[in-house]
């Protein structure tokens, strides 16, 4: 029988999973064109709101009626709160790809952008997954990886830009991929706070 620590441990990690599966598959729908694929990652989104909320629940419940038994316990669920925002809105912003996916927004693109793109999808993948690791790891050194890749994805964030006011695409077309190229770049940023605060407490934070 697990203990709720382990339970909240192991609902993290879902949504770590979760959530990279989700970036990873909305930036190759948009790409391939995929609307089917692309719907089912929009719907996703929902699951992961209602995990997040499921470890709310259970977070709350042990701080306020009891079953605390360490100060590292108790940083472990405060720390694990104050994640919960990043991880859903990451949650949101592959979503927010999958649906842009879903309109075929991927055809209208010029040749450049869909490089970008891709490589924007790539870099968002491999901070998500040191993320990921520094989580279930405890890195103390994640940060650094993720804020250099970090680093990159606002390169790209500038290039894309350059792209849009380049005007080589249609009005509507251009608007939706600023839209996508700040996607991309929240979603890093939010990977950077997650990283930060897990480096924070990658000493004493416990395997609930």
């Amino acid at each position: 029988m697990t203990t709720p620590l382990e339970e909240i441990d192991r609902k993290v990690l879902q949504i770590y999973a979760l959530v990279g599966e989700s970036v990873a598959g909305a930036t190759h729908a948009l790409l391939a064109g995929d609307r089917e694929a692309a719907k089912a990652l929009a719907l996703r989104d929902e699951l992961i709101d209602s995990i997040c909320a499921e470890i709310d629940d259970l977070a709350l419940q042990l701080l306020t009626v009891g079953g605390i038994t360490s100060p590292s316990q108790l940083r472990y669920l405060t720390t694990i709160i104050r994640m919960l925002p990043d991880l859903e809105r990451n949650g949101d912003l592959a979503e927010h790809v999958a649906r842009r996916a879903a309109r075929g927004l991927g055809a209208e693109l010029s040749a450049r952008s869909r490089g970008l793109i891709e490589r924007m999808g790539e870099v968002a993948v491999n901070m998500w997954r040191a993320t990921t690791d520094a989580y279930a790891e405890r890195q103390v050194s994640a940060a650094d990886i993720v804020e250099g890749l970090d680093d990159e994805m606002d390169d790209l964030h500038v290039s894309l830009t350059m792209e849009v006011v380049a005007g080589t695409m249609p009005l509507p077309v251009s608007v939706e991929l600023a839209l996508l190229a700040r996607f991309y770049e929240r979603f890093g940023d939010h990977a950077v706070n997650l990283a930060r605060r897990v480096s924070g407490l990658a000493e004493t934070l416990p395997r609930a």
